[in-house]
């Protein structure tokens, strides 16, 4: 590997989990005191308009369609998702396929923690601390062999557990898929925790992608299977609407969705009268991740 992915974000950016339990009684307080802003500030990323995020924040606003399209369907209903003796089936052009224990995928692997901001396709975002390892550790382990060109994803389907699925309000599984080099790249992971703790349910438990130049909808939840292929793989969004989500789906504010503007985002936590805020070229990780896309046409290429 090249090298590693330095993190610039840091624990002292995010709002420890006890102020945020306690944050609107805590605000409240503050705000009655006049100093409200201070915390704030305290809890922003370093050099930015950041408003912090919380572990309440992270783990009841979600998009999970299998559990509803309603922001905290995911929470009120992912409980009965069933997560015992999970495995990912890892196949096509790689050197050991097979059925892969989580205990098999995540042994000898360096586990980290990684604060990374998280931009959502409809235009709000949130700073998150995730837990996992570079997904191209874990390529390396069940070897990627020559010809192989991109990286195919399918999430879990229990209709038993999923309300959303007994609704079929889209096509299941989840399908996604990324470019070889994009799921190589040492900021793409495969999270298994946020906050230092097990990944809940409504958050993609107990594994999920993490590509967070991307828009959300690209770091698919609740992986059973993995497919190393040679041609691009159909991904959900797309096969439903390709205009509108396209397969590369990278963060640009240049690039409207067709019916609204990718220009600014609203930070989850920041109140319901907190200023949008600019949104960043590749999510703020434009000197990471630009090379990958020299030559492109990034306005067809969306």
């Amino acid at each position: 590997m090249a090298f590693r992915w330095s993190n610039t974000l840091t624990r002292a950016d995010v709002t420890p989990e006890p102020i945020w339990l306690n944050r609107r009684k805590i605000i409240a307080g503050l705000t009655a005191a006049g100093v409200a802003g201070s915390l704030a500030g305290r809890a922003q990323a370093a050099g930015e308009e950041l408003e912090p995020n919380s572990f309440e924040d992270i783990t009841s606003y979600n998009n999970y369609y299998e559990f509803g399209t309603g922001k905290t369907d995911p929470a009120d209903n992912a409980a009965a998702l069933d997560t015992s003796g999970w495995a990912i089936e890892i196949d096509g052009m790689v050197d050991k396929p097979g059925r892969y224990t989580m205990a098999d995928l995540t042994d000898g692997l360096t586990e980290e923690e990684r604060i990374y901001r998280f931009r959502c396709v409809e235009a709000w975002s949130m700073i998150v601390p995730w837990n996992g390892f570079e997904l191209a550790d874990m390529l390396a382990k069940v070897g990627v062999q020559e010809g192989a060109r991109y990286v195919a994803f399918e999430t879990v389907v229990q209709p038993e557990n999923m309300p959303g699925v007994r609704r079929k309000v889209i096509p299941f599984p989840y399908v996604e898929g990324l470019r070889l080099d994009e799921a190589m790249h040492p900021l793409t992971m495969m999270a298994t925790g946020i906050y230092g703790k097990p990944m809940p349910n409504q958050n993609g438990a107990p594994i999920r992608l993490v590509v967070p130049w991307k828009y959300g909808f690209k770091s698919i939840k609740s992986i059973v299977r993995i497919s190393l292929v040679d041609e691009e793989p159909p991904t959900t969004w797309n096969k439903l609407n390709a205009r509108e989500y396209g397969f590369y789906s990278n963060v640009n504010p240049k690039v409207s969705h067709p019916r609204w503007s990718q220009a600014s985002e609203r930070v989850i936590g920041g109140g319901l009268f907190a200023k949008r805020q600019e949104t960043l070229m590749f999510n703020g990780y434009e000197d990471e991740v630009a090379a990958l896309y020299e030559g492109m046409d990034l306005t067809k290429n969306y």
